[in-house]
């Protein structure tokens, strides 16, 4: 696919942390619920790193989803959206993945290819002590989150169609 057909849903987190892995427990449902979306890309990026750099190389917009200190009530999903995305990742960095990403979307501009879509999708943990699955608080926000990241991606998918299907004719 081309840079113009492509929104990456990347999942970070560590799934030996309970709650931390939130956001890999989602782009993995996501995932098995949206296979016929072929314009959305779904990655377990794990703790994050520069080598999904690569993964930004063909996409108009990234959708992170991690835990995500926020000082909200434990399950409390908010979204940082384009400029909100970048201030919060240019402010003190309160989880690893936050550095991280901060570090992935950093080298994004310097290479020209960090999409101007782009959001973090922040879900409040309770509990980020061992365990192999989120806890029942964070589980009963996932509907509701994995219908917040499709509202955004299918809002991108609109505002980008008239782009997309000029190209295709062409």
């Amino acid at each position: 696919m081309t840079k113009t057909t492509t929104i990456l849903i990347l999942g970070l987190g560590n799934m030996l942390f309970s709650d931390d892995g939130i956001g890999v427990h989602l782009v993995n449902r996501l995932a098995k619920n949206n296979s016929q979306k072929k314009h959305l890309k779904f990655v377990d990026g794990g703790t994050v790193g520069l080598n999904l750099l690569t993964e930004l190389d063909d996409t108009y917009g990234i959708i992170a989803i991690d835990a995500a200190e926020i000082d909200k009530p434990a399950g409390f999903i908010q979204i940082f959206e384009g400029l909100d995305m970048d201030t919060r990742l240019a402010a003190k960095k309160r989880t690893p993945h936050e550095v991280t990403l901060a570090d992935l979307m950093s080298t994004a501009v310097l290479t020209g290819i960090r999409p101007d879509n782009r959001a973090l999708v922040g879900i409040q943990p309770e509990d980020i002590d061992w365990g192999d699955k989120p806890t029942e608080t964070l589980m009963k926000s996932m509907d509701k989150a994995e219908s917040i990241i499709l509202a955004l991606a299918d809002k991108w998918t609109a505002q980008h169609a008239p782009k997309y299907i000029t190209q295709e004719l062409h």
